[in-house]
């Protein structure tokens, strides 16, 4: 009986010490990572505004230049990233909006950038999501990316959003090709960019005509 209850005590306090050193772990590491992603996102907002910064920038060199060149402002109930260079620099003027929605796996976030029109589409990267890879997971590839670059969220007509064709883009000024086995993971993301430049249109006071 002693055995066994010196055995148990023994497991329940080894337990416990691990818990706390995890626990404190965590908390010790928690800010570095918070720091990290927040550095993550700027460098994703930083390459979809075409913002020059140095190569093999640490996290806080990314920081500074995010905060030198790029201002948070709101456009509506919409928070837009606009980058406008300095004279002399490199670049040209581009604002940014963050989209999101439920992907096929789990969440796929992202920002579109856009001309100074609010129509044109400078750029496009999806900075989290879980798509299977080969497949889905090609939503941030650079092929499937550069697709967007020069396209329009509003078409001809007046008509607001992005087509995502399987079969190949008939040469719409709104149109990409599909990724091929991923239709799903394609019709969302379709479907949370046209919510996005339905927004845009809807606070920018553009229709497009």
């Amino acid at each position: 009986m002693k055995g066994n209850a010196y055995t148990l005590f023994y497991a329940a306090a080894l337990g416990t010490i691990c818990a706390l050193l995890l626990t404190a772990a965590s908390s010790f590491t928690a800010p570095y990572k918070e720091a990290n992603r927040e550095a993550e996102i700027k460098l994703n907002i930083l390459n979809v505004l075409q913002v020059p910064y140095p190569d093999g920038a640490t996290s806080q060199e990314l920081v500074e230049v995010f905060k030198e060149n790029v201002v948070q402002e709101k456009l509506g109930e919409l928070e837009v990233y606009r980058f406008v260079p300095k004279a002399g620099a490199q670049g040209q003027e581009t604002i940014g909006v963050a989209f999101e929605g439920p992907g096929l796996w789990g969440g796929i976030k992202g920002f579109l950038a856009l001309a100074p029109d609010m129509k044109t589409i400078r750029g496009i990267t999806f900075y989290e999501q879980e798509e299977t890879p080969g497949l889905g997971g090609e939503i941030a590839a650079d092929w499937f990316r550069e697709q967007f670059k020069g396209k329009k969220i509003v078409d001809e007509k007046g008509n607001v959003g992005i087509t995502i064709r399987r079969g190949g883009a008939k040469g719409g000024i709104n149109e990409v090709d599909a990724i091929t086995g991923a239709t799903m993971t394609c019709d969302k993301v379709e479907a949370m960019l046209d919510e996005i430049s339905e927004k845009i249109v809807q606070e920018s006071g553009n229709n497009g005509r």
